[in-house]
């Protein structure tokens, strides 16, 4: 196969990474919560009911943030439902997955895990049956000193100080037919804008984040960005994104190749928000927040048939995919995406944190493992600090339905000026060894400082029945020579390549 060859230069930088471009999502849904991050009766659970084993593992995963409490689940919670005593908390029907929601953990529980795991919340308000005045009082509740009803009741509930929880989103999803309380791009526009401008006078400091579309693929899709846009613009500092990939089943080289339509998602909906600022006459820049995101392998028809065959249960086991190898692979470039773009991708949120399209599996009572995908996340979450070096390459490139050219490599460059290192990722999308060469122009390159891949010759190799079936390894592939690193890449894999530089 044809060499690719990459050149990047210290100069010529694309942006410096946000450490919330590695964050996850944790929502009300099946077992994601209960018997996921909170287990009470669980031999590894701590005085409030919190499982150590997977907060360890989060920890492990370099987690930075997480959002609460929906997604879908959002838009028809009360979160006054989830404070106070528990013996006197109601339990409530859960619309969007048709579930009992007992309301064991809300707030204040999630605010304690998020303290002990280390990470910054994001906190989603319900704008489907919600409003303006439940936004704000949930913003009182969480970031108000104290003297007013929802600022003494968090200090009854024994909170005396504020959470300062500075990043809202403003619903979750408003643009899918599906959402509970769905609305049209202008009825959002407008509830998000008095919501938002509400919440900023109560407390200047925070960020919020828009509903932009829910999919890439959606009817309504770049139509809806402009029209919000142009109602909130005065209030947001980012529009949200979601896009879930699946398709397996077209073929590996197919698979691999939507983190194409990833990329230019991003920038399409960045050229929207610029084109609503400069009719505003206006400098400032939206920021995206790609608050969900993942692969999805099982069809939604078979999520929602699980859903309304066993309605009505607490925690119900449904969606709990199984990832394989090449799911890691697909994963890994849509993470290198966020990279590529960390110019506008301030905050993303992998979706789930466990159990449900989720890195990080549990057994009721049992055991903690993770999944193929967990390694790429982790690996780019404790390296992928720094600046984004903008790389130039020529190499094998193949076509897939829209795309005429898809790189064989995927590829980003990170300078990690404080570590004196330059952190290389790659993906390799063929099912045949590839060889690249990337020349560090403006560095002095002293030596490989480590070379990780994630690599197993059955790309359908999961970690389901032997949990370290897929996992990273060593490997001696790598060299250095006059400032140029060659690599030697197995068939479908994801590698990193840590470079001591000056």
């Amino acid at each position: 196969m044809e060499k690719t060859n990459i050149i990047v230069h210290k100069k010529f930088q694309k942006g410096r990474i946000s450490p919330e471009i590695y964050g996850s999502f944790v929502e009300h849904m099946g077992r994601v919560v209960y018997s996921g991050i909170y287990e009470p009766t669980h031999r590894a659970a701590d005085a409030d009911g919190f499982r150590e084993d997977v907060r360890a593992a989060v920890k492990e995963m370099g987690v930075t943030a997480v959002r609460y409490p929906g997604g879908n689940f959002v838009s028809n919670y009360d979160w006054r439902d989830g404070v106070g005593p528990r013996e006197k908390r109601p339990r409530k029907v859960d619309l969007a997955w048709k579930s009992i929601e007992t309301n064991e953990v809300g707030t204040d529980e999630f605010m304690k895990w998020a303290k002990k795991t280390g990470i910054d919340p994001i906190f989603a308000v319900n704008l489907g049956t919600g409003g303006v005045k439940e936004a704000v009082s949930l913003l009182e509740y969480c970031n108000f000193p104290g003297g007013t009803c929802y600022s003494d009741m968090r200090r009854a509930n024994g909170q005396e100080t504020p959470y300062g929880i500075k990043t809202w989103c403003l619903g979750n999803e408003m643009d899918g037919d599906w959402q509970i309380g769905h609305k049209t791009a202008d009825e959002y526009g407008r509830l998000s804008y008095e919501a938002g401008k509400a919440m900023k006078l109560l407390d200047p400091s925070i960020k919020l984040a828009v509903c932009g579309s829910s999919l890439s693929s959606n009817a309504t899709f770049g139509e809806w960005e402009r029209i919000v846009m142009q109602h909130t613009y005065g209030c947001a500092d980012y529009i949200s994104l979601h896009q879930y990939y699946g398709g397996q089943e077209k073929g590996t080289a197919a698979f691999l190749a939507q983190s194409m339509d990833m990329e230019r998602y991003i920038r399409t909906v960045c050229g929207i928000c610029d084109a609503v600022g400069v009719q505003r006459h206006s400098s400032k820049k939206i920021d995206i927040c790609f608050d969900e995101w993942g692969v999805w392998e099982i069809p939604d028809k078979e999520v929602q048939a699980a859903v309304e065959n066993a309605p009505w249960q607490i925690a119900p086991s449904f969606s709990e995919q199984i990832y394989t190898m090449e799911d890691a692979l697909l994963f890994a470039s849509m993470m290198m995406n966020f990279l590529r773009c960390s110019d506008r991708v301030k905050i993303a949120c992998q979706s789930l944190l466990t159990n449900i399209s989720a890195c990080i599996m549990t057994e009721r009572g049992g055991d903690v493992w993770v999944q193929p995908i967990y390694y790429p996340f982790a690996l780019m979450a404790k390296y992928g600090r720094g600046v984004v070096l903008d790389e130039r390459s020529e190499g094998p490139s193949y076509a897939s339905g829209e795309f005429a050219q898809v790189p064989v490599i995927d590829k980003v460059a990170v300078w990690n000026e404080n570590a004196g290192e330059v952190v290389l990722f790659l993906v390799n999308r063929s099912e045949e060894a590839a060889e690249t060469e990337i020349d560090l122009q403006g560095f002095e390159a002293e030596m490989i400082l480590e070379s990780t891949v994630l690599h197993h010759e059955d790309k359908k190799a999961a970690n389901q029945i032997q949990h370290d079936r897929v996992v990273p390894k060593t490997c001696e592939n790598v060299s250095l020579k006059d400032g140029k690193v060659t690599c030697e890449l197995l068939p479908l894999s994801f590698e990193m390549v840590r470079v001591k530089v000056k």
